[in-house]
């Protein structure tokens, strides 16, 4: 396993941190070349925002502000995806149920108990680890390096702790493989 740590400037937009960006370019590019799929089809994001791989991904996002391919709440957006059909998944939720609460909020939805629970999380999870294929890859960003796990079948690869300085929480991403 690789475990490495770089320092940049906090952004809300994830994917436009630089190592981060870099991480996902790297993963997106070999994985592409791995499975010999057009640098369009077979990856995943089910929460885009503002995406720099959109050209590269199929995007999602339940705020229709963002341009994204559709602005579906991410489990609907996962499950349109049969078992094993794509070759690498994004997953960037908001980190915390505060972080939940104020995205629903912010676009008039209302915010229920089930949306700030632990399943929120792990239904989601559930849902992109059966789209993705066996060799398939899960790159996953927040506060913690829980990623995917060996439960849902996971190996854990790599992980890059990006720091931003000051009272700001790291952003820990994990690369897995699907066993």
């Amino acid at each position: 396993m690789i475990i490495t740590r770089q320092w940049a400037m906090p952004n809300a937009n994830t994917f436009s941190i630089k190592p981060i960006k870099k991480l996902i370019d790297t993963h997106i590019t070999m994985q592409n070349v791995r499975h010999m799929l057009l640098p369009n089809k077979g990856w995943i994001d089910p929460f885009s925002r503002n995406s720099p791989f959109k050209d590269r991904t199929t995007t999602n996002d339940l705020d229709s502000s963002f341009d994204a391919d559709f602005h579906l709440e991410a489990l609907e957006f996962l499950n349109r995806y049969p078992d094993n059909s794509v070759s690498g998944v994004l997953f960037d939720p908001p980190y915390s149920p505060r972080q939940i609460s104020e995205c629903y909020k912010g676009i008039g939805r209302a915010v229920h108990m089930k949306d700030t629970q632990a399943s929120f999380y792990s239904d989601r999870k559930d849902a992109a680890a059966r789209a993705l294929m066996p060799g398939g890859l899960a790159l996953c960003f927040g506060w913690n390096s829980q990623g995917f796990g060996k439960s849902r079948g996971f190996d854990l690869i790599e992980i890059m702790l990006v720091a931003h300085g000051g009272a700001h929480n790291d952003t820990i991403c994990t690369v897995e493989r699907k066993l």
